[in-house]
């Protein structure tokens, strides 16, 4: 059974995340690339918002016994498989999940201009997700 409380803590945390990361929109490459403070707080932020998305998808995997995924991508290809998200919103987070993958593991290769692109046109696929996510039963 999926426990609700946790699905709407996960969700509230979402939420919070995209308020704290929408304080950077409008920020150029420039002036990221310029400001570590800025990187880490963004990046970092970032991270955990796509990371309790992906706790959200795994809580909902094993609920419904779907395809065990192999990756955090692959849980948004796993709920896509299962029309929970529309192939849209799934390729959105799989993008999401694999920008969390080089923020954690690969530190060095972060592009700042995809960071910068996530913030300025992107956040709203991370609200997406929390809605389609509230419009399960």
């Amino acid at each position: 059974m999926v426990d609700r409380d946790l699905l709407l803590r996960k969700l509230a945390d979402i939420e919070l995340y995209l308020s704290q990361l929408s304080e950077y929109r409008g920020l150029s490459v420039e002036e990221y690339r310029g400001d570590w403070k800025t990187q880490r707080i963004v990046e970092r932020t970032l991270q955990i918002a796509i990371e309790a998305g992906v706790d959200i998808a795994s809580h909902v995997i094993a609920d419904r016994a779907l395809r065990v995924p192999a990756t955090y991508a692959e849980t948004f290809e796993v709920l896509g498989d299962a029309r929970l998200l529309e192939p849209e919103l799934r390729d959105a987070m799989v993008r999401m999940a694999k920008c969390r993958n080089v923020i954690v593991h690969e530190y060095t290769r972060v592009d700042p201009a995809i960071v910068v692109r996530i913030l300025n046109h992107h956040l709203d696929d991370l609200a997406r997700f929390r809605s389609a996510v509230l419009g399960w039963e």
